[in-house]
């Protein structure tokens, strides 16, 4: 692997190995398929065996950063390793474990987890439960959430959460749903606190970008284009038009070309004479509008959405005055048939002879096809029902071509789409367009019908009148407000789907913190995670005994700061004042009576009230625009603690 720093070794593992058993060399034979033991084998073999091989290879590792449940049997290995190498009993060995642990979801749906039966959790780690000195129903309840029973399923996701002390989804939207999906791993603690961060995903812009496009982007951002900050790409709102056009073209003329490729090979395979195929030579036009839709049919991406209407779609396709294509590509899951049923329906389209010259669908979608159709096309579509796209790449891949991105604002793209004066249309934006979604409608049908008819609209009077611009809005044949467009979007977009971003954040915000924290605990012998899983037993038998019994608000007077004072009556049990955090919780009252917008002030501790009392005391902020509530509540403190909320306890007043 190479970075930017040099070249970096890659390991990759095979169980294809002579000297393994039959059904053991079988475990890497396949990227998808096989029943749930073969994953699970396959996750072991991933995490537990690459956790060996490093040791084995004598490579120092301080941090591990885990995808889903993939090599989640990592956190595993590391537990049981830590406790025979450095003597610490399963408690400790796990606070070390997650301190260098970082873990990321990829999927919002919880269909997308990786869950196994108990039974064969128990096969193949009742060995590693007893080696550790933990019963099988601790060792499940890494993969549980609080509400599951001992016998229901080993969660990937769940553990994934458990064993790192730092977790992400890939997208800021992505991050709130994972904050959803698992709030409940943390009783008491609101869900937008819920401690599930969030790092984008980006692209790597060698691997996608044409020639032609790098060349234009060294000479314009600067020949370290991938690396360089936002400042750097504020040049290519001034980039010649005709170079932009005719770089851009380049791409599209190959991509032409390659599909054409394609489509005879594939008509050849079938069977078909040269007269059959003869109408491909005149497919696609370098020239036309093109669209480009090409990623894993999964169901909820909708490859079919325009198809909801495909007497509108003939007509659009079919318009001599404003010629426009689309490409369509990809593949399905094997064992996805609902996918496998989207593509049988865009290619059953693409087949009429009154579409097929500018509506096709190129099968066997491969890395070279998708290299093409990203370098080619003008406009990338994206039609996920939001919100299930986690963050999705490949419009960032187009986007680093110098094409526009057209989606619904899931993944990435809703945070990066810039909303544009509304008088020109909704949906469309300085740097792309945002197609409708109909979330607050509950039939599938009907919002897919309203969300196709969005996506018809927008095409209609938005994109192709920008693309066929008069004649007097163009310049040797280039259109300049699309033009325009495009410099736009690469000024605003392309600082930050690179993959190069992506990493940066993640060293910064993700990886730098965990080797810290990790060197924290493991110092002197191990002493931070002994003493952190010290105070985590002593909260989980004294925090019964922890609550608000009074809240007292000075209705009186504000001072001139905009501040009212609040006094807190706190039983704390067994704990002393310096093991907890007392805060103040204030906002505005919501419609439901929830608190939004909320600031969170810690509170100073005013001495006993009597023996199991003490009082508390803080400054509420007030805001005349709006009702304002609050309310106080007692988290753990700790100096080896980064996040108090982290912990898992909150006692909240009343």
């Amino acid at each position: 692997m190479e970075g930017h720093g040099g070249p970096h070794p890659a390991y990759l593992l095979d169980a294809d190995l002579p000297e393994n058993p039959e059904d053991l060399q079988l475990v890497t034979d396949r990227l998808y398929g096989g029943d749930v033991e073969h994953r699970l084998r396959q996750e072991m073999l991933l995490g537990i065996g690459g956790v060996r091989a490093l040791e084995a290879l004598g490579v120092p590792v301080r941090v591990f950063h885990t995808n889903e449940g993939h090599a989640g049997f990592l956190g595993l290995e590391r537990i049981r390793t830590s406790m025979h190498r450095d003597g610490l009993s399963f408690a400790e060995a796990t606070e070390a474990v997650r301190a260098g642990a970082v873990f990321t979801t990829h999927t919002p749906v919880p269909a997308g987890i990786d869950q196994f039966p108990r039974e064969l959790i128990e096969a193949y780690f009742s060995g590693w439960a007893a080696e550790c000195g933990v019963s099988v129903d601790a060792l499940m309840g890494l993969g549980h959430r609080p509400a599951d029973e001992p016998g229901d399923r080993f969660n990937m996701a769940v553990m994934g959460m458990h064993l790192a002390e730092r977790r992400n989804g890939v997208s800021a939207l992505h991050g709130e749903v994972s904050r959803e999906m698992f709030a409940d791993l943390w009783p008491g603690v609101p869900e937008p606190e819920t401690p599930v961060g969030h790092i984008t995903n980006g692209v790597h812009g060698a691997t996608w970008v044409s020639a032609e496009m790098t060349e234009l982007l060294s000479e314009v951002v600067g020949a370290d284009w991938q690396w360089a900050p936002a400042s750097s790409w504020e040049a290519t709102a001034d980039t010649d038009p005709d170079t932009l056009w005719q770089a851009r073209r380049s791409g599209k003329v190959r991509m032409v070309e390659h599909v054409r490729e394609r489509l005879v090979a594939a008509g050849q395979a079938q069977g078909r004479s040269a007269t059959d195929l003869a109408w491909v030579d005149d497919a696609l036009d370098p020239d036309a509008l093109t669209i480009c839709f090409a990623r894993r049919m999964a169901t909820y991406k909708r490859a079919a959405l325009l198809l909801r209407d495909p007497e509108r779609l003939e007509r659009l396709v079919t318009d001599p005055e404003r010629p426009v294509q689309f490409v369509f590509a990809g593949k399905a899951h094997p064992a996805d048939d609902q996918g496998k049923e989207l593509i049988r329906q865009v290619s059953a389209f693409a087949h009429r002879p009154e579409v097929r010259h500018r509506f096709v669908f190129v099968e066997d979608y491969d890395m070279a096809l998708a290299r093409s159709l990203v370098q080619g096309a003008d406009v990338w579509l994206n039609t996920p029902v939001r919100p299930m796209e986690a963050s999705g790449t490949s419009g960032m891949k187009a986007v680093f071509n110098g094409a526009l991105h057209c989606s619904v604002l899931d993944g990435w793209w809703a945070e990066c789409f810039r909303p544009g004066d509304p008088r020109h249309g909704d949906g469309q934006g300085p740097n792309g367009w945002a197609i409708s979604s109909a979330e607050g409608v509950e039939d599938p049908e009907r919002r897919a019908d309203l969300e196709a008819n969005g996506l018809f609209d927008l095409l209609e009077t938005q994109v192709l009148p920008l693309y066929h611009g008069p004649t007097s809005e163009r310049r040797d044949g280039v259109p300049l407000a699309w033009v325009a467009r495009v410099r736009e979007s690469l000024r605003t977009l392309g600082p930050f789907v690179g993959a190069h971003r992506m990493v940066r954040d993640y060293v910064q915000e993700l990886y730098v913190p965990a080797a810290v924290r990790s060197a924290e605990l493991s110092s002197e012998g191990f002493r931070g995670a002994r003493d952190l899983a010290a105070y985590r037993a002593r909260l989980a038998g004294q925090w019964h005994g922890v609550h608000v019994d009074d809240v007292a608000v000075d209705e009186s007077v504000a001072d001139l700061g905009g501040h009212r004072a609040v006094r807190a009556t706190v039983a704390l049990g067994d704990l002393s004042a310096d093991e907890v955090e007392v805060q103040l919780v204030a906002g505005r009252v919501g419609q439901s009576g929830e608190l939004e917008r909320t600031v969170t002030v810690a509170m100073t501790d005013a001495g006993p009230v009597d023996e199991a009392h003490r009082c508390f005391e803080g400054e509420a902020p007030l805001d005349a625009a709006g009702r304002m509530g609050l309310t106080v509540r007692v988290v753990p403190r700790h100096p080896l603690a980064g996040d108090p909320l982290e912990l898992g306890h909150v006692a909240w007043a009343g």
